[in-house]
């Protein structure tokens, strides 16, 4: 049975394999390695199956800005399961999860780029339509209100953490 739980300190290696092997390279997990090394990651849950890391989901801040005013939401970035447990709803319960703890954390808005006909179930919604803007405004970059209207007076380009523009 899958359990999710926040990643411990002896989980690190575990999470840079499951991110390297997930995603097929090691570009993600060394992202995660930055985030965290850097005080970056808010939130970083695993899911375990027997005592063995299966899967993991970073989130970490970032900032909108616009018309001189700068406000802050929360990166999902990234997620990854296990390619042997992938589409199993692994990934859902971690994203699940997260959005929970972000939303009793008091936390407004979560922002990501991925797949555009996967985060929908979860609320997401194409970012611009927020009036939130990155690079070319596709499909796959997306915001989720935490908290209804948290949004409705935001409006700017969104900022990563400086990590990500290393990747």
């Amino acid at each position: 049975m899958v359990s999710i739980r926040h990643e411990t300190a002896s989980d690190r290696g575990a999470v840079f394999r499951v991110e390297a092997e997930a995603f097929g390279e090691d570009a993600e997990a060394r992202l995660v390695d930055l985030l965290r090394d850097n005080g970056h990651s808010l939130l970083s849950l695993v899911a375990e199956d027997g005592g063995e890391v299966v899967g993991h989901i970073m989130f970490s801040p970032m900032t909108i800005e616009g018309d001189g005013a700068s406000w802050d939401a929360i990166c999902l970035a990234p997620v990854a399961v296990a390619p042997s447990r992938q589409n199993e709803g692994i990934g859902g319960l971690l994203i699940q999860a997260g959005l929970a703890e972000l939303r009793a954390a008091g936390h407004g808005a979560v922002i990501l780029l991925g797949h555009p006909t996967y985060y929908p179930r979860f609320g997401f919604r194409p970012a611009r339509e927020f009036g939130l803007h990155y690079q070319d405004d596709r499909d796959a970059f997306m915001a989720l209100e935490l908290r209804p209207g948290v949004l409705e007076d935001v409006s700017g380009n969104v900022k990563f953490s400086p990590e990500f523009d290393e990747f």
